[in-house]
């Protein structure tokens, strides 16, 4: 990171990883009044994801080993409103959510950044794999990180040119095996640390068991696209478009995958409907909230569905993407991000 022409009072969200550590070091070694805060977002068990105990240990440790200030602030309020209570609706409505999307959306970039210019601070710095870039009209956008394996700005989409002009991140321009070089440079006790890669909240026990803690799972029919019943899957909230296990089907002489989920709103039965892989393809994409991080845009675009998927060519038509060649279908609830080469034009979710 080079130097500043100024220097700013960064608050820094530390997540206990090895990324915000070493977004944290490369500020204070830049000449920056840092001071590290970590997020407490959860309050139930925690064991596969960032949110737990020793998450919050490490970051406390890391700032003590750079000697900077750690705090922690206690979010888990809304967290269950925005974030988790979401995500168990989208499930029982048969949606495939993107809770990580939420938890940027309404606590990292919102709750946090009011919370920090509050107390005073200039900017927020995270451990994300993103830039910020200024596009030709001087827009403020995200870019992808230097580490394209790494590249977190699909689910940084919704940051508009207002929230970047507030955030930085450290360790965009690095690949990862740089941050780890310089965490084991600085003898950061996150060095080696494992990234985290499942939904925080959900403990190793499974989705099914959090969910059906919290609601009702409900069996449904499963059909295939001529309309004949062919079994029944255990549970409706478990099941998303694409998948090819767990629907409890008899082997069969080809594949099966769903195509489609329905919950009536009425309290029918939900129905499953599987196919083969050729009737999961689809030449269009409906969204819904769809967002622009600066001016609207129409026409070619690359859309990219999943957090690490690629980028597919398309045109945007509205509220409508319509791929240069058939895709597979996208889960209803999924994000859907439109990018310009490295720079991100907008989000929306799919219908």
């Amino acid at each position: 990171m080079s130097a500043p022409e100024w220097r700013q009072k960064v608050l820094v969200a530390m997540s206990g990883g090895v990324d915000s550590s070493v977004a944290a070091a490369l500020l204070l070694d830049a000449g920056h009044e840092v001071v590290g805060v970590t997020m407490r977002l959860w309050g139930g068990a925690s064991d596969t994801g960032c949110c737990s105990v020793a998450d919050v240990d490490d970051a406390r440790r890391v700032a003590q080993q750079l000697g900077i200030a750690h705090h922690v602030f206690n979010f888990s309020d809304e967290f269950e409103a925005q974030v988790v209570a979401p995500y168990v609706a989208d499930h029982a409505a048969g949606r495939t959510p993107n809770p990580c999307v939420e938890c940027n959306r309404h606590l990292k970039f919102d709750l946090l950044l009011r919370r920090a210019e509050a107390l005073g601070f200039d900017v927020v710095a995270t451990g994300h794999h993103a830039r910020v870039a200024i596009d030709p009209d001087g827009h403020r956008r995200v870019a992808r990180g230097a580490d394209g394996a790494k590249d977190q700005s699909y689910v940084l989409h919704m940051l508009d040119a207002a929230a970047l002009a507030r955030v930085v991140f450290p360790v965009g321009g690095l690949h990862k095996s740089e941050v780890r070089a310089e965490a084991e440079r600085l003898g950061l006790r996150t060095a080696d640390k494992p990234d985290s890669q499942d939904v925080c909240f959900v403990t190793s026990a499974g989705r099914a068991q959090f969910l059906g803690e919290r609601i009702p799972l409900r069996p449904a029919r499963v059909r295939d696209t001529s309309g004949a019943d062919v079994g029944e899957a255990p549970a409706v909230e478990l099941v998303t478009i694409g998948q090819r296990k767990g629907l409890g089907l008899a082997g069969g002489a080809r594949p099966r995958y769903v195509v489609d989920v329905e919950v009536p709103e009425d309290g029918a039965e939900p129905v499953v409907t599987v196919g083969e892989r050729a009737d999961l393809l689809t030449d269009h994409l409906d969204l819904r909230d769809l967002a622009w991080s600066a001016t609207p845009v129409r026409g070619p675009v690359s859309v990219q569905c999943s957090a690490h998927g690629p980028a597919l060519p398309a045109v945007l038509d509205g509220t409508t993407v319509r791929w240069d060649e058939p895709q597979r279908r996208i889960a209803p609830g999924q994000s859907v991000v439109l990018y310009a080469g490295d720079l991100v034009l907008g989000g929306a979710t799919a219908v």
